[in-house]
């Protein structure tokens, strides 16, 4: 296969998928000489828009051919010609130690997905613990909770299957470059996630398509030997001598294991304190806290498009913006959500917390991203390992009263937050979140330093993307979830300093994201399969 680099084409001729290949077929005609008969295949390995120059916005591509004649197009010593590289995930070998019992993988978001995943299709039969509900029942209970106001543990969109990750579109960008990225996408397509991922610049899946997905991956891990066991959370950790030895379900059940693969998630705080309490290695990690803000997703296109804003070739735009203010602070958006809505993520009684989330179309009237300021370790007031955790769940718990304390969420029209003062009226910017809404000033919530960093940042990407500081912008809080608080710390094979339980994932401190979750989870389990020996191995 040969692998062509920086091939551009205009929107008009990516309207479809059969068009847009013979479009590129043409185009390697005309600028390689190459008879498009000779053209055996030709697949897409990246796709992007560049919509740098307004009045020329276009696809960008890498794409993968086979010829008949392969050395024909290699002689011309072309820069952005070559072989294409192998992409195939390398499996690793069976180690020879024994298992006494299947190994345990603790949480099912991302890390806990793979992890098993991995294991279940390599004859290791795991068992997946997961304190939430399969994603069904989840969804049911968060709908209530959004059109109710009545919150219950089980209602909370961080816990369950898939993860926090199940109600925010399903992104799939990452910034780390490794095979089992591939291996990652490859099993949401066998799983029905749409094939455009494995070349899409930045891939999503959307909410209600994953939510497929994820019950497809699920009968894959148990149609290998593995179990997936919903609302079963872990309550106790059996150690003895710095190993492990047994969990502990829902305070009654024990179960024997030697090996946790501990894929928690960043808000399972009161497991944060129990494997605290058992003196396993924790220590403070910085982060980020905001809020969201909400756009006319009409105004993104334009900004970022131009002329081209309603080209049936292009989705909704999505922008990814970055700011150092004058106090020393960063400022960034993060999760962008074309197209989408601000949801209730509290995982706590008495507290607000947003996220966001879109749906495969991306067709909602708003987009909406996190607008967060980077936070150390120094801010939390405390050297505890956990002070981290305190210092998010006391914005959690103002932003809850001063809104009402009914999970109504605190919002601020952007041009009143920039004057500092009351806002009173909706403009034209309809809030999205539920299960509602009241006005509060966001300096009544955080210190100085985060309102003055947002501040700077917003009127500095105004000059990014046109209308950012539109009046009418809604601002909502509070989102102190963008990442785990404390750090889980392991050795270089994954291993905590109690034997046997291995910290992974974005929980633990080593992601930030679906896709690094995912990877990380992989290499946990690698770390299992390379150690241990499984007679049963299915390939």
């Amino acid at each position: 296969m040969i692998r062509i680099t920086d091939l551009k084409l205009d929107l008009k001729y990516a309207i479809n998928k059969e068009l847009e290949i013979s479009s590129l077929k043409r185009l390697v005609f005309l600028n390689y000489n190459v008879d498009i008969e000779h053209i055996l295949s030709l697949t897409l390995y990246k796709k992007a828009i560049d919509a740098r120059k307004k009045e020329h916005v276009h696809f960008v591509y890498s794409i993968d051919i086979e010829l008949k004649n392969e050395a024909f197009l290699l002689e011309k010593g072309l820069r952005n010609i070559g072989v294409s590289p192998l992409l195939t995930y390398q499996e690793v070998e069976s180690g020879i130690d024994h298992l006494t019992h299947p190994p345990v993988v603790v949480g099912f978001g991302p890390s806990g997905i793979f992890a098993a995943l991995l294991l279940a299709r390599r004859g290791y039969h795991p068992v997946v613990l997961e304190r939430g509900s399969d994603v069904d029942r989840r969804s049911d209970k968060v709908d209530q909770f959004w059109k109710t106001g009545k919150y219950s543990e089980d209602s909370t969109i961080l816990f369950g299957e898939g993860g926090a990750g199940t109600f925010s579109d399903g992104k799939l960008t990452t910034l780390i470059n490794d095979l089992r990225c591939r291996y990652i996408l490859e099993s949401l397509v066998s799983n029905g996630a749409d094939s455009e991922i494995m070349y899409i610049n930045k891939p999503h899946i959307g909410t209600d398509i994953l939510k497929i997905i994820l019950k497809n991956m699920r009968q894959e891990i148990i149609s290998y030997g593995g179990q997936i066991r919903f609302n079963s959370k872990v309550t106790d950790f059996l150690i003895e001598g710095e190993e492990l030895n047994g969990l502990v379900i829902n305070d009654q059940e024990k179960l024997l294991t030697n090996i946790c693969l501990l894929g928690i998630g960043h808000s399972a705080r009161d497991t944060f304190d129990m494997l605290y309490e058992k003196k396993l290695n924790i220590s403070q990690k910085p982060f980020s806290i905001g809020v969201r803000i909400e756009h006319p997703q009409k105004m993104i296109n334009q900004s970022q498009y131009g002329e081209f804003a309603d080209h049936q070739a292009l989705g909704a735009a999505d922008y990814k913006l970055s700011y150092h203010a004058s106090n020393d602070r960063s400022a960034y958006t993060f999760c962008m959500c074309p197209g989408g809505y601000v949801m209730c993520a509290t995982s706590e009684d008495g507290g607000v917390v947003t996220n966001g989330m879109s749906e495969s179309k991306r067709d909602g009237t708003n987009a909406n991203s996190a607008l967060l300021v980077n936070v150390n370790p120094s801010d939390f007031g405390s050297s505890h390992p956990l002070a981290g955790v305190t210092f998010q769940r006391d914005f959690e718990k103002k932003a809850f009263e001063l809104a009402g304390s009914n999970y109504y969420a605190p919002i601020q029209l952007v041009g009143d937050f920039l004057k500092d003062q009351n806002s009173n009226h909706i403009g034209q910017v309809i809030p999205s979140y539920l299960p509602g809404y009241s006005f509060v000033k966001m300096t009544d919530i955080f210190p100085k330093y985060i309102t003055d960093t947002m501040k700077q940042a917003i009127i500095n990407f105004n000059h990014k993307i046109k209308g950012f500081a539109m009046y009418d912008a809604i601002l909502t809080g509070v989102e102190t979830r963008s990442s785990s608080p404390i750090r889980m710390i392991r050795d270089e094979n994954h291993e905590s300093n109690i034997k046997g339980i291995y910290p992974m994932g974005e929980g633990a401190g080593y992601a930030g994201g679906i896709m690094s979750s995912a990877v990380d989870g992989l290499k946990t389990a690698e770390i299992i399969i390379k150690k241990y020996n499984n007679q049963g191995e299915r390939k």
